[in-house]
């Protein structure tokens, strides 16, 4: 992708914010980066200011992304050259704008355009103004023309929309519609430092409205969401951004003090650290990552919130090292998945996801729950942990390790809430409530 050229005028305000806005977006469309982290190193030449206005963008035009490439192909007499593809992502930025944004049209056309100068393909520019303003002009027309296209309505890849409504025939567009919303902003309280009463009463006294989230512990939502910066005590380990659906974890897995605990894939560390406030820190807690990186962030989380556990490098797929001796009580295997019930908070997923990655993931989970298996003791409970939508990674993962698994059985997750499945129960992805999760508790019984 061409960098900004060095313009020989000062550019309108906020053009880069345009111009960082549509490297995200091509990255994503073209070079299948994530939105996590492409987002983590912010463009340097943007300012604070502008950061959010640039995430709104970046994900809103990734939210929208079928119904704005569809609108594209109506504009266009025929597509971009590959090497243009650059100035394609602004145009679709400068349509996210236009539908979807509270910015005067004529304002966004212009910074927009000028963004496209920004990428040293001022020829190019004229055809930025053009279809950015026949957009304005032909609107009503333009949406109508595409109204009947599936991808375009409900903004999901025909694949994944066909195994939604197989796998959820009276629920899927219930999945779809909440799967393209903005998530809330649910927050889990760190009961080693403060009780969850105590803690909305400092929210109330910074003016910030909230509610305790029913059947989560330690679970509260934002009336609207926040940055953590803004939030009482949050550097001082009070509490947590985590889904209501990801905190019932904890709850389900339910370490008691005194208990040797394995969270078997615990990245970036939300989980570990539940588990850990629930029992009190009174635990013998190993959290285990296979990628450097991504453990780094466990122990980033735990020195936050006051907490302990060992952090060490390991594969749950095939146990080795000091972490693997003995036996654990309590064992969390939240496993690597498709990630099709938190595409509310990455709306990338649909378009890095491919239909092929599934039997692959599937074969992966299969493999951890054969490992990890002996090193639950007699007794102990393991809860299987997705945040997947999909039978395949879900309720037929369990039947069929519990086919294989004769030392295996299945015990009830002690709730009403969620959908039962023949093996455990899937949350269902809601406006205003949790992300989609699935969950099932499995106990090692003597044979």
């Amino acid at each position: 992708m061409v960098e900004p050229a060095h313009a020989s005028h000062q550019p309108l305000a906020g053009a880069v914010a345009r111009l960082a806005a549509a490297q995200a977006v091509f990255r994503v469309r073209t070079q299948k980066q994530s939105l996590t982290r492409i987002l983590a190193r912010p463009h340097p030449q943007v300012s604070a200011s502008e950061q959010a206005l640039v995430q709104e963008m970046v994900y809103g035009t990734v939210r929208l992304l079928p119904r704005l490439e569809a609108l594209l192909k109506q504009l266009v007499q025929r597509p971009l050259k590959p090497s243009d593809h650059d100035v394609e992502a602004l145009i679709l930025v400068g349509l996210y704008q236009l539908l979807a944004m509270n910015i005067p049209p004529h304002a966004a056309v212009s910074v927009t355009v000028e963004a496209s100068r920004l990428l040293g393909k001022p020829a190019l520019s004229a055809l930025v103004n053009a279809l950015l303003r026949r957009f304005l002009r032909e609107r009503e027309a333009l949406l109508a023309a595409i109204a009947d296209e599936p991808a375009a309505r409900w903004l999901f890849p025909s694949w994944l929309l066909a195994r939604l409504q197989t796998d959820w025939p009276t629920a899927w567009e219930q999945i779809v519609d909440a799967s393209n919303a903005r998530p809330p902003l649910a927050l889990r309280v760190n009961r080693t430092r403060i009780s969850a009463a105590a803690y909305l009463d400092q929210l109330a006294a910074a003016e910030i409205a909230a509610t305790p989230i029913v059947g989560c512990e330690s679970g509260i939502l934002l009336a609207q969401p926040r940055p953590t910066r803004e939030l009482p005590g949050f550097a001082a380990g009070l509490v947590s951004v985590q889904d209501s659906g990801a905190q019932l974890a904890a709850q389900w897995l339910d370490a008691q003090p005194g208990q040797r605990v394995l969270d078997a894939c615990a990245a970036p560390g939300g989980k570990t650290a539940a588990i850990l406030e629930r029992a009190s820190t009174a635990l013998e807690m190993i959290a285990i990552d296979n990628d450097p990186a991504r453990l780094a962030t466990v122990t980033t989380t735990l020195e936050r919130l006051g907490l302990t556990a060992q952090v060490m490098i390991g594969d749950a797929a095939a146990p080795s090292g000091a972490w693997s001796q003995g036996q654990f009580a309590r064992i969390l295997l939240d496993v690597p998945c498709s990630g099709t019930g938190v595409i509310r908070r990455h709306p990338d997923i649909k378009w890095l996801r491919r239909e092929r990655d599934i039997p692959a993931l599937a074969a992966t989970q299969a493999q951890m729950l054969d490992a990890i298996w002996p090193l639950l003791a007699p007794g102990g409970r393991l809860l299987y942990a997705t945040c997947s939508l999909l039978a395949a990674e879900n309720h037929q993962q369990i039947a069929a390790f519990l086919a294989r698994q004769t030392t295996a059985r299945e015990l009830a997750l002690p709730t009403t809430a969620g959908v039962p499945c023949p093996h455990g129960r899937q949350w269902l992805p809601s406006n205003g409530g949790s992300d989609g999760f699935y969950y099932a508790l499995l106990e090692r019984v003597v044979p």
